[in-house]
């Protein structure tokens, strides 16, 4: 087990998921908007922006898709895929996930293939670290899929499909089952990280990236496998909700994101048997009162600030990290100027942060002020009907 967390401590988050695509000296990206086309919105909208001014220019719809609500690309910025969160494909309990070629002058996307994501309602996608496999957590269906890009960026069918399984937490609204919501391979590869709402845990399978193969062993009360070899979990507390993580740069502490409660668990990771749970915080202001779920948790570039989405406050939460111990201070809330935020990114330069308002369908963006953390008055850049992610591909 100590040789696991010896792989665990040099955790980073991908960076090709919705928020940013590699290219770290460019100048120019195509902002890509997923949706939800159950109303006005038909797909994934692009925009051209340039990363100095924060300039957005509108290119239009860039794919016609069903529900793209989770978007991620390759290191190139050749391939986009997307999952597709609906409930049925070609008549099976099943969302979909489509890979798309990336059009680097115009933004426009042109589909590739599509393929089954063996999971109800996917809500999350991410590469390994070999960028040959996509990950896919897949909500309704309680399970995670691993999916192989062929070298022309179509895909094929799925290579391993895992059910989560543990103790179910205590909301029997929304914890009657399991829900994986997150899934990122770990920084070498060997392991594949889920957080599942319904479990109140964030799991870890062994990953053969060679095969494309996850596996686990039984958990159990102490968060290990039966024989303390082959599976491993960090527990958060009951009715916590677990919906998203990341890490810090250096792999040694990993925030959770309680969606249920609106709260951040910081776990350290020093080398011993299980993650230890050194904190549990809120991502509300002490005057809020109502209903409230959290959406999304971002480290800033620079690891010294934290931000989490609250959905009913409809703010972003900024905190500060102690980088020595791990913590974190909440230090403020900002309005997003719209209702329900579910998801955030910063931009490439770590100068702005862009939020989008899911039941608005507007896309407002803050400059964030890097001595301090804090972000100044959010102003409306966009319009876009149901927006719930977004994502920089460079393209220069």
């Amino acid at each position: 087990m100590k040789s696991t967390l010896r792989y665990l401590s040099s955790l980073i988050l991908l960076l090709s998921v919705c928020g940013v695509s590699h290219a770290k000296d460019s100048k120019h990206y195509v902002l890509y908007v997923g949706t939800y086309t159950n109303g006005e919105s038909k797909g994934i909208y692009a925009y051209h922006y340039d990363a100095t001014t924060g300039a957005m220019q509108p290119l239009g719809l860039a794919a016609e898709t069903e529900n793209p609500s989770f978007l991620a690309a390759d290191a190139k910025g050749e391939h986009l895929f997307a999952v597709n969160e609906t409930q049925k494909y070609q008549g099976e309990s099943s969302g979909g996930v489509t890979a798309f070629t990336i059009d680097r002058k115009t933004g426009k996307l042109s589909q590739l293939n599509e393929v089954a994501s063996h999971g109800a309602d996917p809500c999350y996608i991410s590469l390994d670290r070999s960028g040959k496999f996509l990950l896919v957590a897949n909500y309704t269906g309680g399970n995670v899929a691993v999916i192989p890009i062929l070298p022309d960026g179509h895909l094929g069918e799925a290579s391993s499909v895992q059910k989560d399984a543990g103790t179910l937490g205590p909301n029997e609204e929304r914890q009657e089952g399991p829900h994986a919501h997150w899934i990122e391979a770990s920084a070498r590869n060997r392991f594949a990280y889920v957080s599942d709402l319904g479990l109140d845990r964030v799991l870890i399978y062994k990953f053969d990236a060679e095969k494309g193969v996850l596996s686990s062993g039984p958990v159990s009360a102490n968060g290990g496998s039966a024989d303390g070899k082959d599976f491993f979990s960090a527990t958060l507390a009951p009715g916590t909700g677990p919906r998203h993580v990341t890490f810090s740069a250096d792999g040694r502490f990993m925030y959770v994101l309680g969606e249920l409660d609106a709260t951040v668990t910081v776990f350290a990771n020093d080398d011993k048997e299980t993650y230890r749970s050194i904190q549990k915080i809120s991502s509300l202001p002490a005057s809020f009162s109502g209903e409230n779920t959290a959406a999304e948790i971002a480290v800033h570039p620079n690891g010294k600030f934290l931000y989490t989405s609250n959905r009913g406050d409809d703010s972003i939460a900024e905190f500060s990290v102690d980088q020595s111990t791990g913590k974190v201070t909440l230090i403020g809330n900002v309005s997003t100027l719209g209702k329900s935020p579910r998801h955030f990114a910063i931009d490439p330069t770590g100068a702005r942060l862009l939020a989008a308002n899911q039941d608005t369908g507007n896309i407002v963006e803050y400059p964030i002020d890097t001595d301090t953390g804090k972000l100044s008055k959010p102003h409306e850049i966009a319009k876009v009907a149901s927006a719930v992610c977004l994502l920089f591909v460079a393209v220069d």
